[in-house]
């Protein structure tokens, strides 16, 4: 396997802007393709970008994760993991910031991502839980790790239960928000013709296609990212671990982005949810790959601080999806400022606590 740490500074900086390019035009065109399968499926927004956007922006981290676990860095691969879900939520304030019309949370008319917030603090907690006091081997894999897989099958059925079941509706001043269901029935249908001509095969062929150049790019992202915060002297450091982190979540970034900018909120704002799920989940691939004892024995106060960071910052931006403020503070509502004034927060406390 190439070592991207021995390898030239340019070449590893070279390598990390060309991912990046790719990484970006794959997640910007995959999203049109998610959406085109929604439509021809029946399958909902939340549904899709929970399982399919998220799982596909996730492939650069599963196979860093694996390959870090494989590789005797499993603390390392479960402090990505970590790292990432408070980084992710950070991205819903950049979507918001970049829309810059009313709030992000405003827009969501989908009781279903609410849910995936709830399940999101409910995962975090218990492999924090896990960190707090300590772990024992289940068959080779830590009981925490084991609890967290079994919440993480738990969360996609219940889930796919609750696709389709209005719980609640959108209201403004207590009277339904029927002009945010007319824009949202708008930007779907024109998003829909996007793709319509294709066949089913084509859009799959496609996407399948994407995900692999995502796969790939992320990846070499991921190694490069990892090269470059040991190359400068950040490896150590917060700020190299917030780099990281950032650097393995550009897939989701450009979904994220792309998908908003066309009017697909629940379809943003999913697949930034589901790929945390996801990153709790695998924590069980982690301790299944790795030798010696559960990985989350072997987390300390940084872990778990940025895990009850992660928390904090999810608890926020479900908040701002239950009050529905449309209010905007720098072009963003007051839940994305929020979020964005918690982790600065965090990242100085990470910061001594490194």
């Amino acid at each position: 396997m190439f070592d991207f740490a021995n390898a030239p500074l340019w070449m590893n900086i070279a390598i990390f802007a060309a991912a990046a390019v790719v990484v970006w035009m794959a997640g910007s065109r995959i999203t049109g393709y998610a959406n085109a399968i929604s439509a021809k499926t029946g399958i909902g927004q939340a549904a899709i970008g929970m399982l399919l956007l998220g799982g596909i922006t996730s492939l650069p981290e599963i196979g860093a994760t694996v390959t870090g676990a494989a590789t005797g860095a499993s603390l390392l691969a479960v402090n990505n993991l970590f790292g990432s879900i408070a980084a992710q939520v950070v991205i819903l304030a950049i979507v918001d910031l970049v829309i810059g019309k009313r709030a992000l949370t405003s827009e969501i008319p989908d009781p279903m991502v609410m849910l995936q917030g709830g399940l999101n603090i409910l995962l975090i907690s218990i492999a924090t839980a896990g960190i707090t006091v300590g772990d024992v081997a289940i068959l080779g894999i830590g009981a925490w790790a084991w609890a967290s897989a079994i919440a993480y099958g738990f969360s996609i059925y219940l889930l796919s239960q609750s696709e389709g079941r209005k719980s609640w509706l959108a209201a403004t001043s207590g009277k339904q928000d029927t002009k945010l269901n007319e824009q949202q029935a708008v930007a779907q249908k024109k998003a829909n013709k996007e793709h319509a001509d294709m066949s089913m095969r084509t859009i799959i062929a496609w996407t399948v296609g994407l995900a692999l150049v995502i796969l790939v790019a992320g990846y070499l992202l991921s190694r490069t990212g990892d090269a470059l915060s040991q190359q400068t002297g950040l490896g150590g450091s917060a700020v190299g671990f917030v780099l990281l982190a950032f650097a393995t979540s550009l897939p989701e970034l450009s979904t994220s982005i792309t998908a908003a900018k066309t009017g697909l909120y629940t379809l943003a704002v999913s697949d930034i949810l589901g790929t945390n799920l996801i990153n709790i989940g695998l924590i069980f691939v982690v301790d299944a790959v790795a030798q010696g004892e559960p990985v989350l024995s072997q987390a300390g106060t940084f872990d778990t601080f940025g895990a009850l960071l992660g928390i904090a910052v999810t608890t926020l931006f479900v908040i701002g999806m239950a009050e529905r403020r449309d209010k905007t503070v720098f072009r963003m509502g007051l839940d994305s400022l929020a979020v964005l004034l918690c982790y600065a927060a965090g990242l100085v406390v990470l910061f001594f606590l490194r």
